[in-house]
């Protein structure tokens, strides 16, 4: 049976007055060899269960002592089955976040950074304004490159620039709103993917959440993990919030629309077009490599993607010179 220490632990330093810190841990580690971790503080352990893309609540934490964080399976018996460590010695009245990013397998990644501990030591518990919410962004996604993001819906523009792997953009202190998130290059002119940031749908005035890029860009070099995505840890804790995707594609044929559903897509993706027509289809990856083409298809088809991999995939919908291209995920 494991042993858990922690609300002991709350309760013991609340009454002897021990230094303590505030922590929110992330498991955002798409590694198929740790969907859930039990973490250890030293030998006792301190989170049971934790899942993939589920976060703690803010937790106390001890402060001004060293305390070594051991991560192991989910289907740990004691410390002696972590598989990573880490020491830490956290200041006694600040603010924590903790996001578990990379990979613990020995192959079947591509890349494969080393699993490890981002840590933020200016956490937030709720926004400082209550009519705004305050966002963390963290990049967590080991196959996808740097980062900016480029809000377009309300007009705000780059609010987060030359984001790497492992790197947190300080808080945003925005307006409770509903935002277009636009994922570019760094370059900042070539788009990746965009989201929905529904911040006001949600009723997230007075909030500070956490935004992690979370899965890979391109599943099929990773052992056919969770595709990209933009998730959301709230300050209680639990199942992280994934964005919406938003189709933000610039489109040729000034008298058509198309939209493609379900987005995201399991077995079958739809096409529908608000004028008839016959049009050519060529879906590629993100790497360019084109996996399947389609001619003379009208603008009501429906198409088997079963067989393709998760991940986020390009739809290119042409017409003689015309052409518009949609994006849609594979789940």
């Amino acid at each position: 049976m494991k042993k858990l220490i922690l609300p002991f632990l709350i309760i013991l330093t609340a009454q002897l007055g021990f230094s303590q810190a505030r922590v929110q841990i992330i498991h955002n580690s798409a590694d198929a060899a740790v969907p859930v971790v039990d973490i250890y503080l030293d030998d006792d352990l301190g989170v049971p269960d934790l899942e993939f893309r589920n976060a703690t609540p803010y937790i106390d934490f001890p402060a001004d002592v060293e305390v070594v964080i051991g991560i192991a399976p989910g289907n740990s018996t004691s410390s002696a089955d972590v598989i990573a460590t880490f020491p830490v010695t956290l200041a006694d009245g600040e603010t924590y976040v903790v996001v578990a990013d990379g990979i613990v397998s020995a192959s079947g990644y591509n890349p494969s950074p080393a699993f490890g501990l981002a840590v933020y030591d200016m956490g937030r518990e709720a926004a400082t304004v209550g009519t705004n919410t305050d966002v963390l962004v963290h990049h967590g996604s080991t196959d996808a490159p740097t980062v900016d993001v480029v809000e377009v819906g309300a007009g705000a523009g780059t609010i987060v620039d030359d984001l790497s792997y492992t790197e947190f953009q300080g808080y945003l202190e925005l307006p409770t709103a509903d935002y277009i998130l636009d994922i570019r290059e760094e370059t900042g002119t070539t788009s990746v993917i965009a989201y929905d940031a529904p911040l006001a749908t949600l009723g997230l005035d007075g909030v500070a959440i956490v935004v992690v890029a979370s899965g890979f860009l391109d599943p099929s070099n990773n052992s056919d993990g969770p595709g990209f995505g933009l998730w959301v840890a709230l300050p209680a804790g639990g199942e992280m919030v994934p964005l919406p995707v938003n189709d933000l594609s610039a489109n040729d044929f000034n008298a058509s629309e198309f939209a493609l559903y379900p987005n995201p897509a399991g077995d079958v993706l739809n096409l529908r077009g608000v004028d008839a027509g016959i049009y050519n289809i060529a879906v590629s990856d993100m790497q360019g490599r084109v996996i399947m083409v389609q001619n003379n298809v009208e603008t009501e088809a429906s198409f088997d993607v079963s067989t393709l991999a998760q991940g986020i995939y390009n739809v290119q919908i042409s017409q003689g010179n015309q052409s518009v291209t949609k994006r849609f995920i594979k789940n």
